[in-house]
């Protein structure tokens, strides 16, 4: 039903968030972020069924813990330089596109070939130390 009257509608920052963490999950403080298939957060990896979060800010360790019990801040909407891919570096003819979750500090320009990994975001500028990705 369409509003009738003015609305106090909540807000949050969306810059940094607590997400539940995977169990038995250990994830760096500096680690790429995502979430998993079912909603958790894991570490960056090689797999098709990951969406990219961002940054954590904190370790955390999850080993012995069920889903969820466990909470870790992650940090996005902010650009993050990744370590770029050996074999299939993210070039200047990048900017702009998206790149791939290697591993958790690492990007890459391709899909690896055979739809392996999923993706991390838009690349905004390359160094030679590494890749920024938004």
């Amino acid at each position: 039903m369409a509003l009738t009257a003015d609305r106090n509608t909540q807000m949050k920052d969306g810059e940094l968030i607590a997400v539940p963490v995977a169990a038995n999950a250990v994830i760096h403080a500096g680690a790429m972020v995502a979430a998993n298939a079912t909603g958790f957060a894991v570490p960056g990896a090689t797999a098709t069924t990951l969406t990219y979060l961002g940054r954590a800010e904190e370790a955390v360790d999850a080993t012995g813990y069920t889903d969820g019990v466990v909470q870790l801040l992650v940090r996005r909407g902010k650009a993050f330089k990744w370590k770029n891919s050996g074999s299939d570096a993210v070039t200047q003819a990048s900017l702009g596109k998206d790149c791939y979750i290697v591993d958790d500090e690492t990007v890459s320009k391709t899909n690896a070939g055979g739809n392996t990994q999923s993706v991390a975001g838009k690349v905004v500028g390359i160094d030679t130390d590494g890749v920024w990705v938004l």
